[in-house]
């Protein structure tokens, strides 16, 4: 008896549903950007293939479709393009609010009160924004550092001083803040490891 790839492939792996997708830039075999697509699936229950959705099978869900705020940001936020990005480039000059490092491909465009604690309106907020170089924004973004309303950099005691000069860091680091920023950064502070 011949068995289909499909079948092959269901045996080993499973069934699954996709139940959401978005598109982000990927390198292609020739490292140009393109555009791709990421299923997002989950594995189904056999005993409940043909069932309508209802309220008790929805909270069997795993994954959670975002808003329709939360896919514009996630699409924005993987593609690296959008209004957010551009109105956090115009910002800051298209340098990083730290270093003032200008190459705009490398910068990220990072949330100051991260995006699944801010509203939808906090979440497209340019003053919820920072333009970060990488080293920063992923310190930044797991509350390693964060700046005082002067703009002054805090560091967490959890970093030591010979880590801070591997990554670049100064403890000197300072960046320009507005009146709209200070309360976000207020709520970035509480964080701080």
């Amino acid at each position: 008896m011949d068995i289909t790839l499909h079948e092959e492939i269901s045996k080993k792996v499973g069934e699954f549903a996709c139940v959401d997708y978005e598109f982000f830039e990927a390198p292609d075999k020739d490292n140009m950007s393109r555009r791709a697509i990421r299923f997002v699936l989950e594995t189904v229950d056999k005993s409940d293939v043909r069932a309508p959705e209802t309220a008790g099978s929805r909270s069997k869900r795993r994954y959670k479709l975002p808003t329709k705020t939360e896919r514009k940001g996630l699409v924005t936020s993987r593609v690296g393009q959008g209004e957010y990005r551009q109105a956090l480039l115009d910002k800051f000059e298209g340098k990083c609010a730290v270093t003032q490092l200008g190459i705009e491909e490398v910068l990220i465009a990072s949330h100051i009160v991260p995006w699944r604690d801010s509203n939808d309106f906090e979440r497209l907020d340019p003053d919820n924004g920072i333009l970060l170089s990488p080293n920063y924004d992923a310190l930044f973004d797991k509350h390693l550092i964060s700046f005082e309303d002067s703009g002054e950099i805090i560091v967490s005691p959890m970093i030591k001083p010979n880590q801070l000069s591997l990554l670049g860091i100064s403890k000197e680091a300072k960046i320009s803040v507005t009146e709209l920023m200070k309360p976000y950064l207020a709520r970035h502070r509480e964080k701080l490891r």
